[in-house]
């Protein structure tokens, strides 16, 4: 699986539907569970669901399906594409999680190329 991808056509999906700071962060030096984690957030529960089928519909248009998703209905989603966990939160409950504090010693991956700026 190429995480390369999951990661272009992730992020690609979640800025096309404006999702809110947008961050990767390689894990892969600090955790069995996976190598990147794609962290994004939404307004609102509505835009939440919204940014996670927008990126389950980009990566399934590429052959790539998750392994498994989790909170489909609530404000924290997460699609499991094994090396590559996409996190999706209403802002509420990424302020509450904090996982870019947990996860502070992975190293920030540069998607300036990825995102539109100015939005």
């Amino acid at each position: 699986m190429d995480v390369n991808k999951i990661i272009e056509t992730a992020v690609k999906a979640l800025d096309k539907k404006k999702a809110r700071d947008i961050q990767v962060i390689d894990i892969s030096e600090l955790s069995i569970l996976g190598d990147y984690l794609v962290i994004a957030g939404g307004g609102s529960t509505t835009q939440v669901k919204s940014l996670a089928d927008e990126v389950e519909y980009a990566l399934s248009k590429e052959g790539i399906e998750p392994h498994h998703i989790e909170g489909k209905t609530t404000s924290w989603i997460v699609l499991d594409y094994k090396d590559v966990m996409i996190h999706v939160f209403h802002h509420e409950a990424r302020n509450f999680y904090a996982l870019e504090r947990l996860w502070a010693d992975g190293k920030p991956v540069d998607i300036s190329n990825l995102v539109e700026i100015g939005d």
